[in-house]
């Protein structure tokens, strides 16, 4: 059916019609019109207007690609430098490098000791200056030879202040210190709260890698136009408005763990130089990531060290293995976003608890409560405590699928109350439940007791809740495959698996095979490793079982129907229609 305006448009006379279409026809032109008028106004009555590809507003490098450069290499611990004619402080000096040529002349090393001053083991600063010209011409302003074009440089701090860290304030909470730990540790937290609360104490470290990297950068860009991640950088010449080539000293990959602290017992230090070409995309990308890196840790996503391994990985892995984990870390991602979205589907359809153990979902989220606690004790970033934090409350969700969630308000405290569903209580599942989860309870007390005795006499905690906290992390890594068990003895002794929720598992098992690839790619502790091949031993005997015990039409499955239901459904129709046709 035509709308009501389409119908009133044709029932208009047609000269009415053409009317209309010319005004606005003419209104369109005379916009356009208009705007094309304003359009080579502005082009061409704009005072002192020129065109873009104009050279006079194109900004270029002052050096051209082959030209061979000279090299100055000096320490100083002022931060200005004039002091050219001091032959101890430069302790490099490099000639013919040639500029823009990548090949094994342009790339200079040199390695050496440098034996500190009494001034620098005492928080003194130091740093490198580093000065190029072109071959033949000196870098000293005073020198008459001097030509302000042909030389250029640029000073870098080799020494930086980091904050020393806080005193440990885990003590034996049994009094007995181990060996090389102070009493103040031990006596008590009085010294070491004043110490932690005290001001921030800055520690200056060695940076025993300079890298000297030259921009492979013969760009023109245009002088007001500049991209505003390369701008910060141009050493720009205010007479000629050209720009020096630019220097960048490289520390992306100097980690932490490879600077040297400088205090008084320090006698000399190891000092590696280079000096090379970098291209334009390299030294970019760096840059983007330190800046990412810079921001999740502004936000709180990254804690500090966490780059630092990021980038431990690329060191030290295979290039090869690296590209095959980044892909399966893509589909562990997959799967585990759908592992996750079919179990939620799953406890928001299941209609019965029949075969399927409630005790394992309250054990499931208890054991995340006491992960999300321990990371909150111990100051993880808000990122990974939000995903912990998610996963608590999804688990609690799943209790009030699994029981009967009530409030009492009976007494002086409202308290919550759980209580068995009908379709969990009223048949075998729970008697089979309560039977494994008793005796796996008794191996679970006993090793999560031992567990926590060791870690009392022979580990430093800072409290005693930071030492409960840490002990029930350790038994629900360790011991958390028991909380699966439950659920292979009921399916053992009913016989069927026809309850499970078979494509989460699906998905599960095939993340627990990513992991198994990742232990032996990532460095981890060997407890984490022995624990993915454990959940490896669980989900294999599920599927044996699957093999095993055959398929039960009878029972109710994941979503509260059975085979009988729907046989019993069809035949109720079936006998309807006969009825109908008799009828008629």
């Amino acid at each position: 059916m035509a709308p009501p305006a389409a119908v009133a448009g044709r029932q208009q006379p047609q000269q009415q019609q053409q009317q209309q279409q010319g005004g606005m026809g003419q209104t369109i032109t005379g916009i356009i019109r208009i705007a094309v008028f304003w359009y080579f106004a502005s082009k061409f009555f704009s005072p002192g207007s020129k065109k873009p590809s104009d050279p006079a507003l194109l900004t270029s490098n002052l050096f051209q690609k082959g030209d061979s450069l000279d090299m100055w290499f000096y320490l100083s611990e002022h931060e200005k430098f004039n002091d050219f004619g001091n032959e101890s402080a430069l302790i490099w000096h490099e000639t013919n490098i040639p500029y823009g040529v990548w090949g094994p002349d342009s790339t200079r090393s040199l390695s050496l000791k440098y034996y500190p001053t009494e001034a620098l083991k005492h928080n003194a600063s130091l740093y490198a200056h580093v000065f190029l010209a072109r071959s033949g011409y000196p870098p000293d302003p005073n020198d008459p030879e001097y030509q302000p074009l042909f030389a250029f440089g640029r000073t870098h701090p080799l020494v930086v202040y980091l904050p020393k860290h806080r005193a440990d304030k885990r003590r034996s909470l049994l009094g007995n210190p181990k060996e090389g730990e102070t009493i103040s540790q031990v006596v008590g937290d009085s010294e070491v709260d004043s110490t932690d609360n005290g001001p921030v104490e800055w520690v200056s470290y060695w940076k025993p890698n300079v890298t000297v990297n030259l921009v492979d950068d013969f760009t023109r860009y245009p002088h007001n136009a500049v991209p505003p991640n390369i701008s910060p950088f141009l050493n720009v010449d205010p007479s000629t408005g050209n720009y020096y080539p630019t220097i960048f000293f490289n520390e992306f990959w100097l980690l932490r763990d490879k600077l040297i602290q400088v205090n008084e017992t320090v006698t000399e230090l190891p000092l590696n130089l280079e000096v090379g070409l970098i291209s334009m995309t390299k030294w970019q990308l760096f840059h983007q990531i330190d800046q990412s890196f810079q921001i999740h840790r502004s936000y709180g996503s990254m804690i500090e060290g966490e780059a630092d391994e990021l980038k431990r990985v690329f060191l030290e892995g295979n290039p090869y293995l690296l590209l095959i984990t980044m892909v399966v870390s893509l589909f562990h991602s997959v799967f585990d976003f759908l592992a996750f979205k079919n179990d939620i589907q799953f406890w928001n359809k299941n209609k019965s608890m029949e075969g399927l153990s409630a005790k394992s979902v309250v054990v499931s989220f208890i054991s995340q409560l006491i992960v999300f606690l321990y990371l909150l004790d111990n100051d993880t970033s808000w990122m990974i405590l939000a995903s912990s934090g998610v996963g608590c409350c999804i688990e609690f969700w799943k209790i009030g699928k699994a029981m009967h969630i009530e409030l009492d308000r009976s007494g002086k405290i409202p308290m919550l109350r759980f209580r068995d569903r009908e379709t969990y209580a009223g048949n075998k599942t729970k008697e089979y439940d309560d039977l494994a989860m008793k005796y796996l309870s008794y191996v679970l007390f006993f090793l999560c007791g031992c567990s926590a005795v060791y870690s009392l006499m022979y580990e430093r905690h800072r409290s005693w809740y930071s030492w409960i906290l840490s002990s029930l992390t350790s038994c629900v890594y360790m011991f958390g495959f028991i909380m699966m068990c439950p659920q292979l003895f009921i399916n053992y002794k009913l016989k069927s698996v026809a309850h499970l929720p078979w494509r989460q598992m699906t998905y599960k098992f095939l993340n627990t095979i990513i992991d198994d690839l990742f232990a032996f790619v990532i460095k981890m502790p060997t407890l984490h490793r022995l624990s993915v091949f454990r959940d490896d031993l669980i989900f294999l005997i599920f599927i044996y079982q699957k093999w095993v015990y055959p398929v039960d039409k009878t029972r109710v499955n994941e979503f509260g129907f059975g085979g009988e239901d729907d046989q019993a459904t069809n035949t109720d129709a079936s006998a309807t229609q006969i009825e109908d046709k008799k009828t008629n």
